[in-house]
């Protein structure tokens, strides 16, 4: 589960920065996206390395689903009678919405895919069909012009922060780095500076656009 965490840790830093990449307009962000599609021509077709990205991100989930329900099924198996009273000392809201982080992340994450890449449909009225297809820039200009699309970003965002916070203490837990309160206290600082950053650099492009359309 760490490993294929780390690679979405990477994946979340590089697509944050892409994102970023909105605040200097239309034609730097058209043309990181352009770039994106047609890196490595012609050793790799038309938005290859995005299907390259796409395949390792797939293995990458498959290999985290596997790893998280077999953990749930070995902390079952070592526990067959439920506590009758839950005790939740040591543990941090993160830590007991884990499960259900990953779960509305997941569903998120499908959400984006067909609002951004697989279908791409036009639910805004400011912008034409045709010009949310030619350009990135206005398809998610019109989309983060809504305010119950980028309410649905805050949380999702929230989300990914509170799943990343936790998941960086167990990463480092699992590969026995927590052995003292020092190292424990050390984890945590990263997981939630990790977190801070990444769920303030996606927010920034989606509220200033919102603010922007107003």
């Amino acid at each position: 589960m760490a490993g294929s965490g780390v690679i979405f840790i990477l994946y979340v830093l590089l697509h944050m920065y892409g994102n970023l990449k909105a605040l200097a307009g239309q034609d730097a962000f058209d043309t990181y996206a352009h770039h994106l599609r047609t890196f490595g021509e012609p050793m790799l077709p038309y938005g290859g390395l995005l299907w390259i990205v796409r395949i390792v991100l797939i293995l990458a989930l498959v290999a985290h689903v596997y790893a998280a329900l077999t953990l749930i099924a070995r902390n079952n198996a070592a526990r067959p009678v439920k506590y009758q009273v839950k005790k939740n000392l040591g543990s941090t809201l993160a830590s007991r919405t884990m499960r259900w982080g990953g779960l509305a992340l997941f569903a998120f994450v499908i959400f984006h895919l067909i609002q951004f890449t697989i279908v791409k449909p036009n639910l805004y009225g400011s912008a034409s069909s045709e010009a949310i297809k030619e350009s990135p820039y206005v398809m998610i200009s019109a989309a983060f012009a809504m305010w119950w699309v980028l309410l649905i970003y805050v949380l999702a965002m929230v989300a990914l922060g509170m799943h990343l916070y936790h998941g960086v203490y167990s990463a480092s837990q699992t590969m026995g780095l927590n052995r003292t309160a020092v190292a424990r206290a050390r984890a945590r600082a990263i997981g939630a500076v990790l977190a801070a950053v990444i769920v303030v650099g996606f927010l920034i492009p989606p509220v200033y656009i919102f603010i922007d359309s107003l």
